[in-house]
């Protein structure tokens, strides 16, 4: 079995909603993956609060933003284990666009 690492970004642009958002879409990670969040950058039209669940459980709440400013809502790594999910949700319909910059280890079976 061989261990490759991924860096990668994602990004959503947000349209004022407040539905719960998955960066990396449904279904990922994977089983055989492990996400390493480095940086989650949030900027705001409004002043929404966001939250970022990671398996359900709060990982981050802030207080509302402020208004055309980016902020970074990490100030240590985030791991999402495969099979489970991360989600950033803003208290309010203000929009929002984030950022994601994470590693992906992939456990991958060679022959």
């Amino acid at each position: 079995m061989a261990v490759v690492n991924q860096y990668d970004f994602v990004g959503i642009d947000n349209d004022t909603t407040n539905a719960e958002l998955n960066p990396f879409g449904s279904g990922f990670p994977l089983v055989s993956e492990t996400y390493v969040i480095r940086s989650i950058l949030v900027t705001s039209a409004g002043t929404p609060s966001v939250t970022v669940t990671n398996n359900a459980i709060t990982a981050i709440k802030t207080a509302a933003l402020s208004a055309n400013t980016t902020v970074e809502l990490l100030t240590q790594p985030l791991i999402v284990e495969g099979g489970k999910t991360l989600t950033i949700k803003a208290g309010s319909a203000d929009s929002f666009d984030f950022a994601v910059s994470y590693l992906n280890i992939k456990k991958e079976v060679t022959t």
